[in-house]
């Protein structure tokens, strides 16, 4: 009546998974709350209004306006991060989907050969070495063609137009080989050539990929601090123009973080722009689990 030592064995397997779950979920928590109950101090203990925060453009944590509130709008930095997460994810996505295309569907071998290689090694380059090619070729590249200092939105996109190309090529491709071969053959059996059965089948039949995949190089480029911060100018100005200096939300998190006292004004302002990237890649996760299901095959 003993239980046998296989038995004992999935036991102990099973409860290392669940102690190992339960931890998980236990930090996973443990942060959400302690980055929210820090980020809403600025309003429940500062009594900074949520309304001011969102929609005014001054940054100054420093200084009160006035009528005595803070001068910490947020805006400019919103607008920053919003502006270089979609554009860079509409230059990357034709790119990304184009290399996809023609890894899977247009030559398989000597597409691999020679693309999968430069994916793999375009996503082991560090974040610094990104920022600082940028600093060095994109800014300057940016200011002798269109003036300026060359900090900006625009320099700030092609470096994340590069850093994201991968993770959206590497999940584009994953998404074009899940799509099963008889569509494809079914579609050549009715007379439609290659680039027909490309188009009106297999990117059809691909699209929740394609678009998981695309929401995956948004949170990364939205998350994306050091790079961006090297060559994005880092003024806490509203964006009026690509080529001026502006800032993200995670480039004023890794500036003023060090710099600031834990518990006073200028510290939970951080950490309220902390929490709405909280929120942000929540949401991100939200959006593509939401598109997965969407796009599930029904049985």
């Amino acid at each position: 009546m003993k239980k046998s030592s296989k038995r004992r064995l999935e036991s102990f397997g099973r409860t290392i998974s669940l102690i190992s779950t339960a931890v998980i979920v236990f930090i996973v928590l443990s942060i959400l709350y302690f980055v929210t109950s820090k980020g809403i101090s600025t309003f429940v203990t500062d009594g900074v209004s949520l309304g001011d925060f969102l929609t005014k453009s001054i940054w100054n944590p420093g200084t009160v306006a006035d009528d005595g509130t803070p001068l910490v709008g947020a805006l400019p930095m919103i607008a920053g991060s919003f502006l270089v997460t979609l554009i860079s994810a509409a230059f990357a996505t034709p790119f990304a989907v184009a290399a996809a295309l023609f890894m899977t569907e247009i030559s398989p071998k000597s597409g691999k050969k020679i693309l999968q290689p430069v994916i793999e090694l375009l996503v082991g380059i560090p974040s610094v070495v990104y920022g600082f090619i940028g600093l060095t070729v994109v800014v300057p590249f940016v200011r002798s063609l269109f003036g300026g200092t060359g900090f900006g939105i625009l320099s700030s996109t092609l470096v994340l137009f590069v850093m994201i190309l991968p993770t959206v090529t590497s999940m584009s491709v994953d998404a074009l080989n899940a799509v099963p071969r008889h569509y494809r053959e079914a579609s050549l059996a009715m007379g439609g050539t290659r680039w027909q059965t490309i188009y009106k089948v297999v990117l059809r039949a691909a699209t929740p990929g394609l678009l998981t995949a695309v929401v995956f190089g948004m949170a990364r480029a939205f998350g994306e601090a050091l790079a961006v911060q090297m060559v994005i100018g880092n003024a806490t100005l509203m964006p009026n123009s690509l080529v001026t200096p502006a800032s993200t939300l995670t480039s004023i998190l890794t500036m003023s973080m060090g710099n600031t006292v834990m518990g006073t004004l200028e510290n939970n302002v951080l950490w309220s722009l902390a929490t709405i990237l909280l929120l942000m890649a929540l949401f991100f996760n939200i959006l593509t689990r939401y598109i997965g299901k969407k796009g599930a095959v029904k049985k």
